[in-house]
């Protein structure tokens, strides 16, 4: 299994920079290098032209630099300086973005707006330096406007912003070169198997379902049962032992999953070494009720959807989940960006300008480890440490994919995991599932969130046999 790469933001990235300042040979002529390396696996032997984009700051410095090796090398080579000049119509091999790097703090506007989309209308392939041009780096936000690469070379370590929100349909496909530097213990990390691989252990044949604990799922109201049972397949099919469904509209049996056990929802609070509330939970005063009751249970605790919801709603009740946190008894948050809006008091829309900060923040304030979904999901912890997933598409915006997520989480806590591991590889696998489904050619337009648990189910499994 491949090491986990390590993410920076950008005042991370610039004291290790000043670190390195007198660094023989400097940082500068080491990322010149790489791009030029870079450049010739693209080219795959074809010739050029290139062309490169320079602007103001060391990200043009650094392509200048690539633009000396690459003459030296024998390869067509032009630099334009991005908003200095016209960009001459050839019919490039490659263009290389180095107009603007992590420092940008503004929207690219006026020449260099014009500039970014010129290198966006050029037919060829686009390598971006350290980030598309346009790109936060710490946020993934689009400035004004950004360069659409084809590949991006990161340099030191990778940049939050290349893995979330916007930055995946910037970058392209993404290499990170460290340039020869240590940086220690990085701030971030994207997940890979990793970082979980000491829990993928083989099951002994001397087992049986009690050692696989049992998953209590809270929700299902009337009209919402589905995703109560698709969580509770999920649970069943990621190896727990035992998945009651607690719904709030009675139904005799999953007909689709008949081993699943049916109960009221007052009955599986007592049944389950793990729960899970809020799949179709609504926002009843008996939704309500049972929520209370759960977050009073001394058991691993994972919270989504209308659960979230109502937490949002009863500040007393918030304030006690917050102060649940033991070993024994993990709160975990799986929040949308609406959801994680509302427990913070503000908008879906602040939440997006800073996807890392607000995942942050709701862990800091209710000890518990948060999953803020969507492009690029953040999974951070009250200690700080915070997570990058990169793996999924968008065959994952369907409804439900949410309430599987949250079955396979509360089936490898129950099975003993870790809840901090559990939560990285169920993030990891539910992601790599739907990868895994498109290249099959199911998705990503239809995709639907029953079709995620077998193909989680054998991901998994896999796994297991390569560990």
């Amino acid at each position: 299994m491949s090491r986990s790469t390590a993410l920076l933001r950008t005042a991370g990235i610039r004291a290790i920079e000043a670190c390195f300042a007198d660094a023989v040979p400097p940082l500068m002529e080491r990322a010149g290098a790489a791009i030029a390396a870079a450049t010739q696996e693209m080219l795959g032997g074809n010739t050029g032209p290139i062309l490169i984009v320079a602007g103001p700051g060391n990200n043009g410095g650094d392509g200048l630099v690539a633009a000396r090796i690459l003459m030296e090398q024998g390869l067509d080579t032009v630099v334009v300086r991005a908003a200095a000049e016209d960009i001459p119509a050839r019919d490039w091999r490659l263009a290389i973005d180095a107009v603007f790097g992590i420092g940008l703090a503004r929207p690219v506007e006026g020449p260099f707006a014009a500039v970014v989309e010129h290198i966006n209308a050029l037919p060829c392939p686009v390598l971006a330096i350290d980030i598309p041009s346009g790109l936060c780096g710490d946020t993934g936000r689009v400035l004004g406007t950004a360069v659409r690469a084809t590949r991006t070379i990161s340099f030191i370590a990778g940049k939050p912003g290349l893995y979330t929100l916007d930055g995946p349909d910037h970058c392209g496909d993404v290499s990170v070169d460290t340039l020869g530097v240590d940086i220690g213990t990085p701030e971030g990390r994207l997940v890979s198997p990793e970082l979980f691989r000491a829990c993928l252990q083989p099951r002994g044949c001397n087992s049986h379902k009690g050692d696989f604990g049992s998953v209590g799922i809270i929700g299902g109201a009337p009209g919402m049962a589905g995703a109560a049972l698709l969580a509770g397949r999920a649970a069943l099919k990621l190896g727990a032992g035992r998945v009651y469904v607690g719904m709030l509209e009675r139904l005799p049996v999953d007909p689709q999953q008949p081993e699943l056990m049916l109960r009221a929802a007052t009955e599986t609070v007592g049944l389950a070494t793990v729960l899970a509330a809020g799949p179709g939970l609504g926002q009843s005063d008996e939704a309500l009720d049972l929520l209370r009751r759960a977050v009073d249970t001394p058991l691993p605790l994972v919270l989504d959807a209308d659960a979230l919801n109502l937490l949002a709603a009863h500040p007393v009740l918030l304030a006690k989940v917050s102060r649940r946190d033991t070993p024994s008894t993990p709160t975990i948050l799986t929040p949308h960006p609406a959801e994680a809006a509302r427990l913070l008091g503000t908008t879906t829309e602040a939440v997006q300008a800073d996807r890392l900060a607000a995942a942050l923040e709701l862990a800091r304030r209710h000890c518990a480890i948060v999953v803020l979904k969507g492009c690029g999901s953040v999974v951070a912890a009250p200690d700080g440490t915070w997570f990058i997933n990169a793996t999924g598409n968008a065959g994952l915006a369907s409804a439900g994919s949410g309430d599987v997520l949250t079955g396979m989480v509360a089936a490898l806590i129950a099975q003993h995991w870790p809840a901090s591991k559990a939560v990285l590889a169920a993030v990891h696998l539910h992601g790599a599932a739907a990868d895994a489904l498109v290249a099959a050619g199911t998705g990503p337009v239809g995709l639907t969130a029953g079709e995620l648990i077998d193909a989680t189910r054998s991901l998994l499994n896999r796994w297991l046999v390569d560990a």
